[in-house]
């Protein structure tokens, strides 16, 4: 059986405010969180250590991605605007200002040369890192709320929104593709191998989806989530189904059978906040308590 995390090795503390995004950087050596406290902090999770923090939102952070040579943070919260900050010497040195209402999620895609933005106004915009510019490339539409979520391959952009509908824009044949949960989607992220979508929704059910033909492959419960957006993943080797919940436990799942493999109560309000370590069984979890926890 896979080794799944099942005990906590470190706690990090710092946040005054609930921590709504902690993400390992490329590699998993490192790991950042955003808060309410409208800061990003910078960790080295294996030691418990706290190494940097960014200051200079004016607004709770709700969420952050970093770039493929670790050298960029992106963050968006409250405001129209996304910041680009540099790692090493904690400075904002480029926004993205295009938005006509807050930006609630971003995305790089993998090659880290474009910035994807998620709105309340009902938008995806575009952004070209290698430009000057400070306009946007494109603008995706065709959302009737909220986009919660962006995900990418090589060729495709997949947002999850508030109006139940997971759209993936094909670049390749310059096609949009919509598939209709029918439940406000809090989250979507992609299998390893690229070939399905876990969308999480605020029912207390997540979806694994075929991403090729919109096929309903399996359906996972037993967690809560009805509040808050919360993280959901896979496991680095595509076994089990990971996620947070409302009443303050990681539920994990066998990919295939959908049953429960396993629960870790974290004796704390919700979580929130969730990361898998790329080739190890390793988690990072965060909370509304303002702690992050790493699992292993």
């Amino acid at each position: 059986m896979t080794n799944l995390p099942s005990k906590c090795v470190q706690l990090l503390e710092g946040h005054k405010g609930p921590v709504y995004v902690v993400k390992f950087t490329h590699g998993g050596k490192y790991c950042l969180s955003c808060s309410s406290d409208k800061t990003i902090k910078l960790w080295n999770p294996y030691l418990g250590a706290h190494i940097k923090t960014y200051v200079g939102h004016g607004y709770g952070i709700t969420d952050i991605d970093v770039s493929l040579d670790n050298s960029k943070i992106f963050s968006c919260g409250g405001g129209n605007s996304v910041f680009m900050w540099d790692v090493t010497r904690g400075k904002i040195f480029r926004k993205f200002s295009e938005h006509e209402l807050k930006v609630d999620t971003l995305c790089l895609n993998n090659e880290s040369s474009i910035l994807l933005t998620g709105s309340f106004d009902k938008t995806v915009k575009c952004w070209d890192l290698k430009s000057r510019s400070y306009s946007s490339i494109q603008t995706l539409t065709g959302f009737t709320d909220t986009v919660t979520s962006i995900s990418t391959t090589d060729y495709e952009i997949i947002c999850g929104s508030v109006d139940g509908h997971i759209r993936i824009f094909d670049l390749r044949v310059g096609k949009m593709f919509d598939d209709n949960i029918n439940f406000s989607i809090s989250n979507v992220s992609l299998s390893n191998d690229n070939k399905c979508i876990l969308a999480s929704c605020l029912n207390s059910k997540h979806y694994l989806i075929n991403k090729t033909n919109g096929d309903l492959l399996n359906t996972y419960q037993g967690h809560k989530n009805q509040d808050y957006r919360l993280s959901s993943c896979l496991t680095y080797d595509d076994s089990h189904v990971v996620s947070c919940s409302e009443d303050g436990k990681l539920y994990f799942w066998d990919l295939v059978g959908s049953k429960v493999a396993k629960t870790l109560n974290l004796g704390t309000s919700t979580l929130c906040g969730l990361s898998y370590h790329p080739s190890k069984h390793i988690l990072l979890t965060s909370s509304v308590n303002g702690k992050i926890y790493v699992m292993q």
